[in-house]
């Protein structure tokens, strides 16, 4: 049986990629560059939140497998959080 921390994390990426393409795909029938980059706009905000819940469910696998230390689970976490402070400044 498959780790639930994989699965969970491979749902989500499947669900992402599943929005990205109707998101393209009402882009696409809008035919309109406002509507367009409403959308897009959308997206930017789907995108980091996603990757904090993956990030989170996959520390959290982590956590749960004992195998990796306290002390490199918080560097784990501050990298997240590091990345996503990046990106929004």
């Amino acid at each position: 049986m498959r780790d639930p921390a994989v699965l969970g994390m491979a749902a989500l990426r499947y669900l992402s990629a599943t929005v990205e393409l109707v998101a393209a795909t009402l882009m696409l029938r809008s035919g309109r560059v406002s509507t367009a980059v409403s959308i897009n706009a959308a997206l930017g905000l789907f995108g980091p939140t996603l990757f904090v819940i993956v990030s989170a469910i996959g520390i959290w696998g982590l956590a749960q497998s004992g195998s990796v230390s306290w002390a490199r689970l918080a560097m784990i976490f501050s990298g997240v959080v590091l990345i996503v402070y990046g990106a929004t400044r």
